[in-house]
């Protein structure tokens, strides 16, 4: 089984740059893939960005596109959440998330697609 933990939040400020990690630890972490999540208060669940098993695939909510990106160095057991240019409304608690690349088509964009989840990270953006 495959655990994973999300470290790399804290609060920082507009505009600056911020990078989360997800640590595996247990089975072969090259064989999942990882997604990313987000839940700030008082809203729902939040898909950001799904990086393959093998890293050289990625894909992004459309509002992630131009300032988050997602990569993973399969020899660490680490998958990274890169943020640039934070915004106020990125403030929120992280997730990581994977799945064994064989039980789901292409990218897994919702949550109930994964079974391994990290405990969060907490990012908050000051203005």
């Amino acid at each position: 089984q495959v655990q994973l933990a999300e470290s790399g939040g804290g609060v920082v400020q507009a505009g600056d740059s911020l990078t989360l990690s997800c640590v595996a630890s247990g089975r072969t972490f090259s064989n999942y893939a990882v997604g990313w999540f987000r839940q700030a208060p008082g809203k729902e669940w939040e898909f950001v960005a799904a990086i393959d098993y093998t890293g050289r695939s990625t894909y992004y909510a459309d509002s992630a596109k131009s300032r988050f990106t997602s990569s993973r160095d399969n020899a660490k057991n680490t998958a990274y959440l890169r943020i640039d240019s934070l915004k106020p409304e990125d403030t929120a608690i992280y997730y990581c998330a994977a799945h064994h690349f064989g039980t789901v088509q292409g990218f897994a964009i919702f949550a109930n697609e994964y079974d391994l989840w990290g405990q969060g990270t907490q990012v908050t953006v000051s203005s």
